[in-house]
């Protein structure tokens, strides 16, 4: 603690134990405690409360208030548990009797302040807080605390109940890592007593006619199964699970027990820990169970776990499996008569007709299919899967999913007209099926599937019933399978069908474009995008996108009265020129697709467009075409580039500045490249006055590049600060090694030197010097090269970037500053609101 605070800590607690004190921002006492906790985490020793006195006269003070508020007390008790968390200092406030006056059966639990939550939830923290030694825990369990956390357990605050069951885990863990020194028992009975307690609590719970004193207890379980006692303690783990195997399995074949959606949980937590080590464990035969007994609903997630672990047996994984598959399997064969179609399982771990009812029913058909979707997406994803995947049958599944939805598949079972009854114009599902659509994509084994895969997406493109966000998932799918069609026309000459499936999605996209509704607009030109990233190098989809009317209407969309329509559409221009302006070999001649034209435009728009989204855009997809070289020789992109920032230096967006600077940022890095001999060596001292050096320097300050970097480096938005400083860091880093930096005080007499080192005064003001002048009015030339290069070499632009990479409140955070402004606040009469930072 620093002498100012301890000169402040005084008043602070008298001002807080006052009993007519204002109140004050929890989040100020909260503060308040992060400062005492950082204080202890250091420093165990008793030192903190011997030099403060004040700390225990405030635990004092705040005891003897007849009727103390429930923010005061909470603080209290929190603030006492952080103290007591050292032994010494525990022993401390225990010779000052007054832990037992807080935490024991004297303190607040008996009174009415203790029907306050937030009273109730700081005991518990305290508690918490303070149990990291042995004494604590004596002291605890002798006091009867243990039953008093047992009750809050299923106290009606779920805060109070959250923090309890995770302090039954802190005391269970704690209580036996303590006794590390001694052999424990193969049994709960040999473990220390607060173990004991915890264990006999657990197990009484579970035989308990009480539903939510077994939840409770389910609950507990499943955290400390799933804590670091699972982890670290591989005996202790198997003595807990032995004790309550027989329990939790009576739970898996009684329906009418309420507890069974946490058994999942539970058994998830138990395969992750040390319990089963080994593949013939009596553990899996009970998972095994679980995945028979459980409703499809409540197995899904326990499926996707154990398909995830490493240690799962392959029996217990193809089973996992085909819990998550039966519901798809229930819909392949629903679409068609018994005996037309295998469906996707050759048989079922649960009772087909529990899936079957469950699909029936208007209530839970969409949330059973969005459950299992999810959690087959997210399979997908995996690199290795240690089972083999139905991936045919599945995307076969997925087309019928979504022909039902639609309404396109007349299935001929009485099972398949309930579910597509049900399934009519469901959103959640369309949307979860298509992604798991996108995800199949990268699968090999679909192939066969593309043409008719496409009928199905080209109706979902084409009906005027699909909802804008179902299309917007549509296209994402879409663009992922047009690259997959791409790659099986190269390796297998279909061209016709990959042109006429591109020709049928180019005449959607036009009608899309067109549509009345901006988020259709805004999706179309996305998945243009997208297109266009992907393809823009096939022949098959230059001939396309050119012979429609694609073109026109996305460049019409640079007009749209809505900002994130014109800002996609110009991101759509920008990736279409790489095709019509850019190319080699341009395809494209005429006006309305000449470069300059669409260049104009875009610079119109980045100077003119009222919203920042377009704004943004453009300076977006001007820096894409200077990473591709799209802007021509060195002096016609000097040219270019010195344009834009001058119109990017006026913007009020702070992102358009940034990205302004990401512009200048390539810019340099691609003249170094063409003009130096070694890009990315440091330029030595013999050679700073060479030839390719100088006209670096006379390219930056033509394009008046030092210009636009120093005055962004008082932006007075700190991140286009933090980035010019990057940019001006790594130029100096070319220009000078660090042996060779100037000497400030060498080069101040000159008339140029003293421009520097105005500048660097200037520059030390960060945004309060925002306005500073860049007309050379001050002694400084940006357009200068021997000038700048002066600055590079003089100005320290590593303690610029320390200064600017300082958190903006790191002084009025400080515990100094809270401290005052605790004292400004309970010193007035009137109430205040605190600004605690």
């Amino acid at each position: 603690m620093t002498r100012e605070c301890a000169v402040l800590l005084p008043g602070v607690c008298a001002a807080l134990a006052h009993p007519r004190q204002p109140g004050l921002d929890d989040t100020c006492l909260e503060k308040l405690l992060d400062w005492f906790r950082s204080l202890t985490w250091f420093d165990p020793t008793v030192e903190l409360v011997q030099d403060n006195p004040c700390l225990t006269e405030l635990i004092t003070s705040v005891l003897a208030l007849p009727d103390p508020s429930p923010s005061i007390l909470s603080f209290t008790l929190q603030l006492a548990g952080i103290l007591a968390s050292s032994e010494s200092r525990f022993q401390h406030l225990q010779q000052e009797k007054l832990l037992g006056r807080l935490f024991g059966q004297e303190g607040p639990r008996g009174s009415a302040v203790w029907e306050d939550a937030s009273v109730r939830s700081a005991w518990v923290k305290g508690v918490h807080s303070m149990v990291h030694h042995q004494p604590a825990l004596l002291f605890l369990c002798s006091t009867g605390g243990m039953d008093v956390i047992f009750t809050l357990q299923g106290d009606p605050s779920l805060f109070v109940a959250s923090a309890a069951s995770q302090l039954l885990v802190h005391l269970l863990t704690f209580s036996l890592e303590s006794e590390t020194s001694k052999a424990l028992g193969t049994k709960a009975c040999d473990w220390p007593a607060c173990a004991q307690m915890i264990v006999k609590h657990i197990q009484e719970s579970l035989q308990s006619s009480s539903a939510s004193h077994i939840e409770q207890s389910l609950k507990l379980l499943s955290s400390l199964f799933g804590s670091c006692f699972g982890s670290c303690y591989a005996a202790w783990t198997e003595v807990l699970w032995l004790d309550i195997a027989k329990q939790i399995e009576s739970f898996l074949l009684e329906e009418t027990v309420q507890a069974q959606p946490l058994l999942a949980n539970l058994l998830l937590n138990v395969a992750r820990s040390p319990v089963c080590c080994g593949t013939e464990s009596s553990f899996w035969a009970l998972v095994t169970s679980a995945l028979e007994h459980l409703t499809p609903i409540q197995a899904g997630p326990l499926a996707v776990g154990l398909l995830k672990l490493c240690k799962c047996p392959q029996d217990v994984r193809i089973q996992a499996l085909t819990v998550l598959l039966q519901p798809m399997d229930c819909i392949l064969r629903a679409a068609s008569q018994p005996l037309e179609c295998a469906g996707l399982l050759d048989e079922s771990v649960s009772d087909p007709g529990t899936v079957e009812s469950l699909l029936s029913s208007k209530t839970t058909c969409a949330g059973l299919l969005c459950q299992t979707l999810a959690h087959l997406e997210k399979l997908l994803s995996l690199k290795h899967l240690r089972v083999d995947f139905p991936c045919v049958s599945l995307l076969l599944s997925l087309m019928t999913t979504l022909q039902f939805c639609n309404g396109f598949l007349s299935p001929a079972s009485p099972l398949g007209s309930t579910i597509s009854r049900n399934l009519i114009n469901c959103s959640r599902v369309q949307k979860s099926a298509l992604d798991v659509l996108a995800a199949l994509s990268e699968e090999k084994d679909c192939d066969t599937l593309i043409g008719s895969l496409f009928d199905v997406l080209l109706a979902y493109l084409q009906s005027p019933n699909t909802s804008p966000t179902v299309l917007k998932k549509t296209f994402q799918a879409t663009s992922k399978w047009l690259v997959r069609l791409q790659e099986l026309s190269c390796s297998n000459s279909q061209w016709q069908q990959t042109e006429k499936i591109l020709e049928d999605v180019f005449v959607v996209l036009q009608k899309r474009l067109c549509s009345p509704c901006w988020e259709v607009r805004d999706s179309s030109l996305e998945f243009l995008t997208a297109m266009v990233k992907c393809l823009r190098d096939q022949k098959e989809f230059r001939q396309c996108l050119l012979s429609s009317e694609v073109l026109r209407l996305t460049e019409n969309l640079l007009e749209d009265p809505e900002s994130y329509v014109r800002a996609s559409a110009v991101t759509a221009v920008g990736h279409l020129a790489l095709i019509t302006c850019f190319a080699p070999e341009s395809p494209v001649t005429g006006n309305q697709y000449n470069k300059e034209s669409i260049v104009a435009k875009l610079q119109e728009i980045l100077s003119t467009d009222s919203e920042g989204f377009p704004r943004r855009a453009v300076i977006s997809i001007f820096t894409t075409w200077l990473r591709e070289g799209c802007t021509g020789q060195l002096e016609d992109t000097e040219q270019f580039v010195s344009r834009v920032i001058q119109t990017v230096d006026r913007d009020l967006d702070w992102e358009v500045r940034l990205g302004g600077l990401e512009l200048v940022e390539v810019f340099c890095s691609q003249t170094i490249c063409q003009l130096s001999q070694c890009p990315y060596a440091p330029v030595s001292s013999a050679v700073t006055s060479s030839s390719p050096q100088n006209e670096l320097l006379q390219v930056f300050c033509r394009a008046k590049l030092f210009g636009f970097l120093f005055g962004s480096l008082c932006d007075c938005d700190k991140p286009v600060g933090q980035r010019a400083c990057d940019v001006l860091v790594g130029l100096r880093g070319h220009f000078y090694p660090m042996s060779t930096l100037e000497n400030p005080q060498e080069i101040e007499d000159s008339p140029a030197g003293r421009g520097i080192a105005w500048l660097q005064r200037t520059l030390r003001q960060g945004s309060l010097a925002q306005n500073f002048p860049m007309d050379g009015g001050n002694g400084v030339d940006f357009q200068d090269p021997e000038s700048m290069m002066l600055a590079l070499g003089a100005i320290d632009l590593l303690e610029l970037h320390d200064e600017l990479n300082k958190s903006s409140d790191h002084v009025e955070e400080s515990p100094q500053s809270l401290l005052q402004d605790i004292l400004a606040a309970v010193g007035s009469i009137e109430d205040n609101e605190v600004d605690c930072y």
